[in-house]
């Protein structure tokens, strides 16, 4: 799903795209330490903010972090890692 193949809700896409990232990287262990250690966020912020731009763009800050990342998931969720990138800045910009 490109976002510039998105059509009229890209925030809606872009949303949609973050909650597909954050499952695949909540579904590794180490992989959702990692974020929780990172970006500060804790379960329960997860859990209660989940529909929260600023919390969905911080996941994505946090695979574009780090490239290996970036591409793995980009693959596992069958988007480009444009994608992800544009998402991010499109979910950063509503906050």
């Amino acid at each position: 799903m490109a976002i510039r193949e998105m059509g009229k809700a890209p925030s809606k896409d872009a949303f949609a795209l973050a909650l597909a990232a954050l499952s695949w990287t909540l579904a590794d262990a180490a992989r959702a330490e990692r974020l929780l250690s990172l970006s500060g966020l804790t379960p329960d912020d997860l859990r209660s903010r989940v529909g929260d731009p600023s919390v969905l763009a911080a996941i994505l800050s946090f695979l574009t972090a780090h490239e290996p990342d970036l591409i793995a998931c980009s693959d596992a969720i069958d988007a480009r890692p444009a994608d992800l990138v544009a998402a991010q800045a499109l979910l950063e910009a509503q906050t």
